[in-house]
């Protein structure tokens, strides 16, 4: 018999920066590694990862990461982490593990301990401890979920997935493992909840085959298509309808170009090379123009495209624009800025339905489906905003689940089971974002974001002035340099008694007698006395730093 915590560091009341941790006594096993990216309010963050302190601080029992699938909500927070714990072991099937690799190689890292896995081969940690993958369906090929065997029963983290009976090969869902799994007995089920609230399957409203034979019989002219890198799936479907065209496909964008040369070679995409351009064939008659944004705003690229800053790309009003993927929860503002501004353009724009067109995760009957499967003594939403993570909860006591038996929890709460039983411990494991600008190596931290905040609201205002090293004299100014909080030259009574203000602060810190200077008291005297002033004159707080140096 054994203790086991369930939580989350990431990944719950939030779509995206997914990472479970499940800990049997003293091992502990890793979910996926997710990130999510900053939206415009966040004031030029470029993704958000879990805070992984807690991996840092028991990194010698930590079994490994274990990936789901490639899809950086997933595993984009692995870079990060391996800088850290450089010899932590990362499991993942072959496909999501060359992904990897080619992050890795982007960020500079170099990994130590990756081990590649194949569905339906056991892990084994000793001690009656195993992780066994199984094949599910995604927009990605060798998705996988994972049981963690233990002595009190089965721990199941399904990932993404959707039940689709047409998905072949590398995204075929192997529905027999899963129901012996179920046989054997499961204490708790981990399944997402991302479209809890649809009803029916998710398939067919995956597969959008038809729409985009439908696309390429009535333009005739060249396509910008934009598509996700990572779901592959979506790509394919483009190339069979490709095939049975004479059009030619040109891929924009290095790191495009290397997923889907790399997915070829590999064979999880099918498709004639000779059909593949290169920038010569960019304005040639019924091209496809492939184009991703990578770790960028959703639609950054087309955005760009749009307003004629891409090198080789001119948009011509016999375009049309493909939007491959439908709008999703927080970006449906993002799509329909961008649409305008196609239409202003006189370009036509086609975009997938949200409510006809789905992506690759688990609605109502899928959910259904999975923990009839499962038939699970717990079970623990995960993966999704708190309101879907209510619904999902909802299906679970539809199907017989006893209420105290649905674990609805906050990043950082603790599931804590001994011998098989839940028992209440009100245990919390501080959790919190770490905020990644650039190429940055770090947290930039919430005091950064405020001060952006306040630049960008109120502004900035430089006072600067240069004293005589010896006699304390001012030599120059105050001068005041002023950004982003009014137009000086409407407002030049303003800079003088803001300039009048700080030279009366200047001298009244200077001690004659001694010839010193408190230059801390200056910049504070001038931070509480110029703020007061401004608010009362402008309503606003704008950024105030001091200069002041010796000559």
């Amino acid at each position: 018999m054994s203790k086991i915590k369930i939580f989350s560091l990431g990944g719950l009341n939030e779509n995206g920066k997914n990472m479970y941790i499940v800990e049997v006594d003293k091992a502990i096993f890793v979910f996926d590694a997710g990130l999510k990216y900053g939206t415009d309010q966040m004031l030029g963050v470029d993704y958000i990862i879990p805070n992984f302190d807690y991996l840092i601080q028991n990194k010698e029992r930590v079994k490994g990461i274990f990936l789901t699938h490639g899809h950086e909500s997933n595993m984009g927070a692995v870079p990060d982490i391996l800088k850290a714990l450089p010899n932590v072991a990362v499991y993942a099937t072959k496909f999501t593990m060359e992904i990897l690799k080619q992050d890795l190689a982007e960020d500079g890292v170099v990994a130590k301990n990756l081990k590649e896995i194949r569905p339906h081969s056991k892990i084994d940690f000793g001690k009656k401890l195993s992780v066994f993958p199984i094949s599910v369906t995604h927009s990605i090929p060798d998705a996988v979920c994972y049981v963690l065997y233990t002595p009190d029963g089965a721990i199941v983290y399904t990932g993404d997935f959707v039940f689709d009976s047409t998905m072949r090969g590398h995204y075929k869902t192997d529905i027999g493992k899963l129901a012996y799994v179920g046989k054997q007995g499961v204490l708790c089920l981990l399944s997402e909840s991302f479209y809890a609230e649809k009803k029916g399957h998710t398939s067919p409203y995956n597969r959008v085959n038809e729409f985009i034979r439908d696309v390429l019989r009535h333009h005739e002219d060249r396509i910008i298509a934009t598509i996700f890198s990572s779901h592959i799936y979506r790509i394919q479907e483009l190339f069979d309808e490709i095939m049975k065209t004479k059009r030619q496909v040109v891929i924009m964008g290095k790191a495009l170009q290397e997923t889907i040369m790399k997915a070829l070679d590999m064979g999880y995409l099918t498709f004639d090379r000779n059909r593949i351009g290169d920038l010569s064939n960019l304005d040639d008659k019924g091209v496809i123009v492939l184009i991703s944004d990578e770790k960028e705003r959703p639609l950054a690229n087309i955005d760009r495209i749009i307003k004629g800053f891409d090198k080789y790309i001119k948009l011509k009003e016999t375009d049309t624009i493909f939007i491959t993927e439908p709008s999703y929860e927080g970006v449906e503002k993002r799509y329909a800025m961008v649409q305008d501004e196609i239409a202003m353009k006189n370009i036509e724009v086609v975009t997938l339905s949200p409510k006809r067109h789905l992506l690759h995760h688990a609605s109502r009957e899928d959910l259904m489906l999975m923990i009839n499967l499962m038939d699970p003594k717990y079970y623990f939403p995960v993966k999704g905003e708190y309101r879907h993570q209510y619904m999902n909860a909802e299906i679970a006591e539809e199907l017989g689940i006893p209420k105290e038996n649905i674990l609805l929890k906050q990043n950082g709460d603790v599931a804590t089971f001994i011998h098989g039983k839940l028992v209440e411990t009100q245990e919390h494991v501080p959790v919190d974002d770490i905020l990644i600008d650039g190429k940055s190596n770090g947290d930039i931290g919430e005091l950064v974001l405020k001060d952006r905040e306040m630049l960008g609201e109120n502004g900035i205002v430089i006072i600067s002035c240069t004293l005589d090293r010896n006699t304390k004299e001012i030599l120059a100014g105050p001068e005041v340099l002023t950004r982003g909080f009014i137009f000086v030259k409407d407002n030049q009574e303003l800079v003088e008694e803001t300039k009048n203000i700080c030279f009366e602060i200047i001298k009244e810190n200077i001690q004659e007698e001694t010839r010193r200077v408190d230059y801390t008291k200056i910049k504070n005297d001038v931070r509480e006395r110029l703020g007061k002033y401004f608010f009362k004159e402008t309503e606003c707080k704008p950024m105030i730093i001091t200069v002041i140096q010796e000559v």
